[in-house]
């Protein structure tokens, strides 16, 4: 059996690397069904799988394949899928019963031009709100986004760490272009990858509950097959598991799953801040189209404007006590998406009139370049 952990220097694509880095993670189901432009994931884990010990199934559509990695991590499993926006509508109903059941697993979605079958092959940055209010019902959820391959292997992991520590699926939000781009990707020895796993009950299995949380907030999980007798569904349930439709139960469940995640944004959130001591004008970037925006800064900077840079690494939850802090400072925040108008509106809500706030919006599957961000800095300086 070869070894699961590629270590080396690689040139991979981005889904390549998701791909990899959900091995290196120790990641060992993956349900799945093809679509653009996604796909290659799977196609690399499903011959990778059969090397390392893994199982791989392609269902029948993404409904049956979301069911199939919340199965498999109740049975033990690292599990993902990985899909693009229309199968990614599909599996929202299923992401609440993930949430509602409190079961760590990753979702990819490499991001396309939207809505319905919109532009299968071309990128776009359409899915954010989608991934954080798709499913019903008041919920936390935890979304990470990638800008290059090698980011995307270490973006992978960090999703499956923080999945099995919050008990939660966390959402990799990345795009056609970080999964069809090729470059360099270092993967580091086996022993230098920080790997997480989920807390284990410590108490005799007669005393188990599964939704009986420690100090932090987060139940232990025991899995089918160890020797605990555990009750879960999608119903509204006490710690026992079993189902409690009282008002008292539901209230005190909410506020849990989604306190689990407000109480832990420190170790959540993961922001960039580039040039932002002394800048009059932030923008406010994530995925791919952080590239072009740092090299928009760089060249603002060397024509003398005072600008900087806040790159969001984490997209859920969203980092609104580092805009809150630099609405105080700069005069103006760009934000330049592929969409028209996501977090765009969340930097612009706690900017909460401090600052103000631009968008740059492009939605016809192209990039914005370097050139258009710095003119709009350019512009907003002489302002």
């Amino acid at each position: 059996m070869r070894e699961a952990v590629q270590t080396g220097r690689h040139f991979w694509y981005g889904n390549i690397a998701i791909a990899e880095g959900a091995i290196a993670a120790g990641c060992r189901f993956f349900a799945g069904y093809p679509i653009t432009p996604a796909s290659e994931i799977a196609e690399h884990v499903s011959r990778r799988f059969p090397e390392i010990g893994g199982m791989f199934v392609q269902f029948e559509d993404e409904l049956a394949s979301i069911a199939a990695i919340l199965g498999a991590s109740w049975a033990g499993a690292k599990s993902m899928t990985a899909t693009s926006g229309p199968g990614f509508s599909l599996m929202q109903e299923n992401i609440g019963l993930g949430i509602m059941m409190e079961v760590p697993t990753v979702i990819v979605n490499v991001q396309r031009g939207g809505p319905s079958t919109g532009l299968p092959t071309l990128t776009a940055q359409g899915d954010v709100m989608q991934t954080k209010w798709g499913s019903h019902g008041p919920y936390e959820i935890i979304a990470l986004s990638p800008d290059s391959p090698q980011e995307a292997f270490n973006v992978t992991i960090r999703c499956f760490n923080l999945a099995e520590k919050y008990r939660v699926p966390v959402v990799l939000l990345t795009s056609e272009t970080v999964g069809h781009s090729a470059g360099k990707v270092v993967v580091p020895p086996e022993d230098a990858i920080e790997i997480v796993e989920r807390k284990k009950p410590k108490v005799p299995v007669g005393e188990y509950a599964p939704y009986k949380p420690d100090e932090d907030l987060i139940p232990p999980m025991a899995c089918a097959g160890e020797g605990y007798a555990f009750t879960t569904t999608g119903l509204t349930h006490n710690e026992k598991g079993y189902p409690d439709t009282t008002a008292e139960t539901q209230e005190k469940l909410i506020r849990r799953l989604n306190d689990k995640i407000r109480s832990h944004l420190g170790d959540i959130v993961d922001v960039t801040e580039e040039n932002m001591e002394d800048a009059d004008i932030a923008v406010v970037s994530y995925g791919q189209v952080s590239r072009p925006a740092k090299k928009a800064v760089e060249m603002a900077r060397e024509n003398g404007i005072k600008a900087g840079s806040i790159k969001l690494t984490t997209i859920w939850p969203f980092a609104e006590h580092i805009i809150h802090k630099w609405a105080k400072q700069v005069e103006y925040f760009i934000v330049p998406e592929l969409n028209y108008g996501q977090i765009y509106l969340e930097v612009k809500r706690e900017a909460a009139g401090e600052a103000k706030t631009l968008l740059i919006p492009r939605m016809g599957g192209e990039l914005i370049t370097p050139t258009e961000i710095y003119n709009e800095i350019e512009r907003m300086s002489k302002r």
